[in-house]
């Protein structure tokens, strides 16, 4: 192989890399704007959203059962 047939592979390799490169940029930015999106508060559909008000009827029913553990034990 002569040097301008290496070059040519080489360019064409390094081609490819990039265009793969590129591509999987774009499908990790494009999660992480997915995973964002999520744990950001946004009036109810969120997942954050949906944690906080799991998280707000646990310490509700928490709350219901002490008291009623207290009453129960008189």
């Amino acid at each position: 192989m002569t040097t301008q047939d290496w070059a040519g592979m080489i360019l064409t390799l390094l081609s490819i890399l990039a265009i793969v490169g590129v591509g999987v940029r774009w499908i990790v930015k494009k999660y992480v704007e997915d995973i964002v999106y999520e744990m950001k508060p946004n009036n109810g559909s969120s997942m954050k959203d949906q944690i906080t008000r799991l998280e707000s009827k646990t310490e509700k029913i928490f709350d219901l059962m002490i008291e009623h553990l207290k009453n129960h034990s008189k």
